[in-house]
């Protein structure tokens, strides 16, 4: 199971969310906020307490920053997967371009005050 930790109050998280469940053709990625108990659990076990970024985890390792968005497109369908070529820009530009939006990710594109709700459709790929 690949599952993906998001910042569950911030809009640009909620939106990429929403877009990889879309061109998630296979159903491969499961979700959880990294408010949430489960998201919380998975922090704590894996001491990512001060990292910013959205977190995916397979079974074998953990991506961080850039390396997580990356791996996520290799399985997202259509013409996405060719966003993984971006492989190749060195990892220090990647996570540098990551981090800095993601320092300013609140004032560019706002903040929930709560996590979202998945709607019933989508609801079994969230865990809690």
């Amino acid at each position: 199971m690949k599952i993906i930790l998001f910042d569950g109050v911030c809009n640009l998280c909620n939106s990429s969310v929403q877009f990889i469940i879309k061109y998630d053709q296979k159903g491969v990625f499961h979700f959880t906020s990294q408010e949430s108990k489960f998201g919380k659990k998975i922090i704590e076990k894996y001491h990512l307490e001060s990292i910013d970024s959205i977190i995916l985890i397979d079974e074998k390792q953990i991506y961080l920053y850039s390396d997580a968005i990356l791996e996520i497109t290799k399985e997202l369908g259509g013409g996405l997967k060719l966003l993984y070529c971006f492989r190749f820009i060195p990892k220090t530009i990647r996570d540098q371009i990551y981090k800095l939006i993601a320092k300013y990710r609140y004032v560019i594109f706002g903040k929930k005050e709560s996590c979202m709700l998945p709607s019933k459709e989508i609801e079994s790929r969230f865990l809690d």
